[in-house]
């Protein structure tokens, strides 16, 4: 790239950086961006970046493949009912154990030698997440809806100068613990946060008119219309979950909810601070 050229990203970039500076940005983590080394390089970077121009960003995560991994040598199966995991006693202990720790404590250690500063959480620090059993999908274990989002030590670690990155177990009234699926926990997250916007790294582009087709991405989505997007079977099958968590985001005051293609480097940097955009944004 030629020097003007440089420049002028910068200059396009600048009243973006000028418009998030102080606000809060909630980043759930996941998909291939969190498996391949290059890719988890670029969003570290990312986040490093928008820290030092003045965001506020918060990180969630989930680890389903570590989970996967973990289980598998001690001769678990993993088993998924509606895109949910079964959660045994046995597996939430992993998914804690692997979530809270090895995943949580790794990213945060990451973001630190990225040039950041990074605090490891779980939705069990300072009754971030209240949760109660999951019944919609049969029982299926420990799996838990949310009742209650406390965001007093996201806002303690915030203004402390840290970016908090958080694993997404909650804990029940009588002490027990809730798988939660990452995507639900960030929107609610975000929303008790009034963040500014919500990013959801995925595998796909973003919302694609045919599915086959990613020259089909639909940029920018009205809350209102998913319904009829959704009769059209334009919005089908995995989408519709993390679609209904960006909905649930903006209807409860999140400015901006975006789907982003995880694949691509620094999507998160092209998404925010630049004129293009890359995925779909919900409004």
């Amino acid at each position: 790239m030629e020097v003007s050229n440089r420049a002028q990203v910068l200059v396009q970039a600048m009243p973006y950086i000028q418009k998030y500076a102080g606000k809060t940005i909630v980043v759930k983590y996941g998909g291939n961006a969190m498996i391949n080394e290059e890719l988890k390089s670029a969003v570290m970077s990312d986040i490093v970046l928008l820290q030092l121009v003045g965001v506020n960003v918060v990180l969630v995560h989930g680890g389903g493949p570590e989970i996967n991994a973990m289980l598998k040598k001690t001769g678990k199966e993993s088993k998924f009912v509606n895109g949910m995991r079964v959660t045994d006693e046995e597996t939430i202990d992993i998914v804690q154990m692997v979530l809270a720790g090895k995943v949580n404590k790794s990213l945060a250690n990451q973001l630190n030698l990225s040039g950041g500063k990074a605090i490891g959480l779980c939705g069990l620090d300072g009754n971030l997440l209240k949760a109660e059993k999951q019944t919609k999908n049969g029982d299926i274990g420990f799996v838990g809806d949310i009742t209650d989002v406390d965001v007093t030590v996201i806002n303690d670690v915030i203004n402390s100068g840290y970016i908090p990155v958080i694993a997404t177990v909650a804990g029940g009234s009588e002490g027990e613990v809730y798988n939660i699926n990452a995507d639900i926990a960030a929107s609610a997250i975000a929303a008790k946060l009034n963040a500014q916007k919500l990013i959801l790294m995925t595998d796909v582009r973003g919302l694609l008119r045919d599915k086959d087709d990613e020259d089909t991405l639909i940029s920018v989505v009205n809350v209102s219309e998913v319904p009829r997007l959704k009769n059209e079977g334009i919005i089908s099958g995995g989408m519709i979950p993390k679609i209904d968590c960006c909905v649930e985001a903006v209807r409860q005051g999140v400015d901006r909810a975006h789907i982003l293609d995880g694949r691509i480097p620094h999507s998160i940097l092209i998404e925010l601070f630049s004129d293009e955009g890359i995925g779909t944004m919900f409004f």
